[in-house]
């Protein structure tokens, strides 16, 4: 009985673990493209914060991934750059702490094309970044008076994972109407 218990909970836990999961997209009319992999650092520079020494988070600097391919970039602003030219930044919705705690947190952005992006590509229409599943990245000890103005370079990957905007049905025009000939 206590067996049965036990695999039960199991078999139950990747259930409760994606249930708790608030970094996925609120809109359920987006549609995930295939996760990448970022590899790369996390910078922190040890900087004054209210009175005391502390690691302060200045940009990610990583590659993107789909299998062994580098696709793109990811860096400060935060931006995700598509090797076609296409780009977008994000600004933080929701950040929730890794599962492992040594680890940078799960983060869902809200998307919005850079100003220098091409029109079109892989990132064209994107609404959502989820970054999931990472490993790193957080700041390292050892920011004191003696070391005021250091630059860390904390290695790190995560999932990326885009959402695009459901795409419109284009509407026909008056223009794209074809003549209706009479019997």
């Amino acid at each position: 009985m206590r067996l049965s218990v036990v695999f039960a909970a199991l078999l139950l836990f990747p259930l409760c673990t994606r249930a708790q999961d608030h970094t996925l997209p609120p809109d359920p009319t987006v549609s995930p493209l295939p996760p990448v992999t970022g590899k790369g650092a996390q910078i922190y520079r040890c900087d004054q914060q209210q009175g005391a020494p502390a690691w302060v988070f200045v940009a990610p600097e990583a590659t993107l991934y789909a299998g062994a391919e580098a696709v793109g970039t990811h860096a400060a602003g935060p931006t995700w750059r598509w090797k076609d030219g296409s780009a977008i930044t994000g600004k933080v919705l929701i950040t929730q702490p890794a599962p492992d705690r040594a680890s940078i947190p799960w983060l869902l952005l809200a998307a919005s094309p850079a100003m220098d992006s091409a029109p079109t590509g892989m990132l064209a229409h994107v609404t959502y970044v989820r970054r999931s599943d990472t490993h790193g990245g957080m700041p390292p000890a050892g920011c004191d008076a003696r070391h005021l103005g250091a630059v860390a370079r904390v290695p790190y990957a995560a999932v990326y994972t885009f959402y695009k905007a459901a795409e419109r049905p284009k509407t026909r025009t008056s223009r794209d109407a074809k003549p209706h000939s009479s019997p």
